[in-house]
């Protein structure tokens, strides 16, 4: 992709995104997403039915007159984002690949948190930390996060979650929301590092399939290439047991981490490439 195409790419991801944004997830993401706690704002004067608890006992005994604490919720957030831009996430069966699909719905809660006034970063991996972009604010620093992403050309092929998962463990100190968008195609131990950034982090795993992976279909005697170690297969797939193999190891893969993810209190959602993500996305909000 040159360099006319990425401008042009992500200048379709931002009105798609904003529109979205403004649209249908602004008030959902305020809403999903809590601050930090609550922060002093000011005082003002005590009236009937304020919580006695809430009473400036210095300020009172200074003007002679009951004076009241005000808090206001302390709004600012750290986003993050750990992208899976490994060999797989360019596959694609139907409209887009996973990678394209990943873009748009990280644009769409990138753009919901700037409208916020959040700051956001970002972690690009394959089996290693390919990029990683601070947290910062700003319409430009968004647009910044996306050109990494079309435009980076990535030194590994494999995928490994948890080196991305362990950098955010490792360098954000405050609590952040933490948004690892994958096909999770991985062999590595990820699980393990994801319930340790859990603990401390609002974890959120975005899985993106394919509609292939879901329900295999019959293509006859097909050459199956693994993208990430280039290992190459011959399968019937106009066998009906061998498709039925397929999506059942398949489906598998996908309920054991949306188990494993709910016993560490992390969230999970699935979408599909084929597939609008904007309703299952704005139910999930919702349901938080």
């Amino acid at each position: 992709m040159d360099t006319t195409e990425i401008v042009k790419k992500i200048r379709q991801i931002e009105i798609k995104s904003k529109g979205l944004s403004e649209n249908v997830f602004s008030g959902e993401y305020h809403t999903a997403f809590k601050g930090r706690g609550m922060a002093f704002s000011e005082v003002r004067q005590y009236q009937f039915g304020d919580d006695i608890r809430s009473i400036d006992w210095n300020v009172t005994a200074r003007i002679q007159e009951p004076y009241v604490k005000i808090f206001e919720e302390e709004r600012e957030l750290t986003v993050m984002f750990i992208i899976d831009i490994s060999a797989s996430s360019e596959f694609g069966s139907k409209n887009r690949t996973k990678k394209e699909l990943a873009l748009e719905v990280m644009g769409v809660i990138l753009f919901s948190a700037l409208a916020n006034n959040d700051l956001f970063g970002a972690v690009l991996v394959t089996d290693r930390i390919e990029k990683y972009i601070a947290p910062s604010k700003g319409r430009k620093h968004a647009l910044y996060i996306l050109h990494q992403i079309l435009s980076i050309n990535p030194v590994g092929k494999g995928t490994d979650v948890s080196v991305g998962l362990k950098h955010v463990q490792e360098h954000i100190r405050k609590r952040s929301i933490s948004f690892v968008i994958s096909d999770f195609i991985d062999d590595s131990n990820f699980l393990e590092s994801f319930r340790f950034l859990a603990k401390k982090h609002d974890t959120i795993a975005i899985q993106i399939v394919d509609s292939f992976e879901q329900t295999f279909p019959n293509l006859g005697i097909i050459e199956f290439q693994n993208a990430e170690t280039g290992e190459t297969h011959w399968v019937d797939t106009s066998i009906p047991e061998v498709r039925r193999y397929i999506s059942k190891q398949v489906h598998y893969r996908f309920e054991k981490l949306k188990f494993e993810l709910r016993k560490m209190g992390a969230d999970h959602i699935l979408l599909n490439t084929a597939d609008d993500f904007v309703k299952p996305l704005y139910l999930f909000f919702k349901k938080r």
